[in-house]
Formats: C-alpha cells, sequence, structure tokens
C-alpha cells in the first residue's frame, strides 16, 4: 500500500500534477498528484469537504485548477469534452423525453447524432437493462432505473473517461448493493478508465482496482490502495476476511479526519 503520489505502470490514460484549487481564500485541493492506467476503476474516498467532487470536476473540465495540471493521453484538459461522460448523483433526466431521447442527449449535443449512434444506445440500454423500456418516460421508472438511463447517457458518446459522483447515494441499499454488482459487470464490457467518488467505504472496495484516500481540507492524497481481490466480483466478497480488511485499513485511515469533519460542521 503505497502512500504519496502513485504511478500507473505503463502510460497513463489520465496524468494529475500538482493539482491545486482555492476559492477565494478557501484551499480545497493541494498538491494532489495521480497517474490512471487505461481500463483502471479508481474510487476515491475521504471526509466530507475534501474537494472529492472538486477533483471529479476539475477533471471533468468543469472547474479551473489553481495550480497543476491533468493530461488525458498526454494532452492537457482545458474545458468540457466528449472524451469525459459525467454520472451525476442526481440522475436529471428530461421528463419530457423517453429513456431513449434522454439517453441520445450526449450524441445531440457533441453533434453526432447519428442513425449509428441511436443503434449503439439501443445496445446500451440493453447493456444497463433496459431493454424494453426504451418509449418509457422517467416518472414510470425506479430510482435504479433512472439512474441506468444516466449511466448509459453518459456512456452513449463513447468517452475515454467515465466520471461518476456519488450516483448511487439516493438509492436504498439494497437498490445500491444490485447497481453495485450491475456496474462491476457493465465495467467489464467495456473497460472504460472510470473515477468514482463515494462516501462508501466498502463500495470503494468492491468496485475498484484502487482506492484513492483524500486527507480532510485541503484535500490531499494521503494514500492510493491498491485492492487485490478477483474479479468478476460477487456481493458474498464483502463478507470475506481480505475485503474486510481492506475496509479497516481505510477506515483507520480517514477516521480521525471524518470525526472532525463532523465537529467541524457542528460548530
Amino acid at each position: 500500500m503505497a502512500e504519496g503520489r502513485a504511478v500507473a505502470a505503463t502510460a497513463p490514460k489520465l496524468r494529475v500534477a500538482g493539482l491545486c484549487k482555492k476559492f477565494t481564500d478557501l484551499e480545497v485541493l493541494s498538491q494532489i498528484g495521480i497517474d490512471i492506467a487505461d481500463g483502471e476503476f479508481i474510487s476515491i474516498v475521504g471526509p466530507s469537504g475534501c474537494g472529492k467532487t472538486t477533483f471529479l470536476r476539475i477533471v471533468a473540465g468543469l472547474e479551473q485548477a489553481s495550480a497543476g495540471e491533468v493530461q488525458i493521453d498526454g494532452s492537457p484538459v482545458t474545458g468540457p469534452g466528449i472524451d469525459r461522460g459525467f454520472v451525476f448523483q442526481s440522475d436529471n433526466l428530461l421528463p419530457w423525453r423517453t429513456v431513449l431521447n434522454n439517453a441520445l442527449i450526449g450524441p445531440e449535443v457533441a453533434g453526432t447524432a447519428s442513425p449509428q449512434a441511436k443503434s449503439r444506445t439501443l445496445e446500451l440500454l440493453k447493456l444497463v437493462g433496459l431493454a424494453g423500456f426504451e418509449q418509457y418516460f422517467p416518472r414510470q421508472l425506479s430510482g435504479g432505473m433512472r439512474q441506468r438511463v444516466n449511466l448509459a447517457r453518459a456512456l452513449a458518446v463513447d468517452p475515454k473517461i467515465l466520471l461518476m459522483d456519488e450516483p448511487f447515494a439516493a438509492l436504498d441499499a439494497q437498490t445500491r448493493e444490485i447497481m453495485q454488482t450491475e456496474l462491476t459487470r457493465i465495467w467489464e464490457q467495456g473497460r472504460k478508465t472510470v473515477l468514482f467518488v463515494t462516501h462508501q467505504i466498502d463500495e470503494a472496495v468492491f468496485l475498484s482496482d484502487r482506492v484513492l484516500v483524500f486527507a480532510r481540507r485541503p484535500g490531499r492524497l494521503r494514500e492510493a490502495i491498491n485492492i487485490a481481490l478477483p474479479r468478476p466480483r460477487a456481493l458474498g466478497l464483502k463478507r470475506t476476511p481480505d475485503f474486510v480488511r481492506y475496509v479497516d485499513h481505510i477506515w483507520s485511515l480517514i477516521e480521525e479526519d471524518v470525526r472532525q469533519s463532523v465537529l467541524h460542521e457542528g460548530r
């Protein structure tokens, strides 16, 4: 389990170097450095307010860093692009559009809408388990189904990197567990590079190749932990001693930061 700057074994798909972010006088991120290989599934955990979402937004090009650089395949990120797909905590589906037409928003915005894009999107809806629901409207879907549409929409532009900001946080516990297994199944099909922000340590361990542990604000990379658990993964893995050891280790890294964060917010 290596601390500090974590480096991918081959030329990275994503490189973050010396990343800092300030909002006026508030320092949110400090000297984040990480190399992420093509096809890696990376989760980010840490106490509330440690800059996890801000980090994701900078990679997405939705926020500008105060210092440092983000590169994808060696090219600097200067703004949003179709090489990144973003899955938000809220599904943000348009209520007047069908499942299919919601999933097609990405290609439409990117100017790549075509019969081929529609065919690909229909295949993605099958992949996420929504075959037969293409003409349904969001109000007719469960929370888990809405997030499946959200995921298909992000994948429809065929991004190099998938950015996911607590996408299962609003789901009930049982649905969340099922969505974790579904996400691993979908990821195995295409092996996209994924950055996944979560507050749930067990979720991070279950999904990931590596877990990045951020320290309390200003967010810093405290440790990058390789998750050496076999794939494919079933939910029963969470009851194994190796899995529990990973969860306990990560909790030991952030417990004091979480406590201080809660106490600070309560003042």
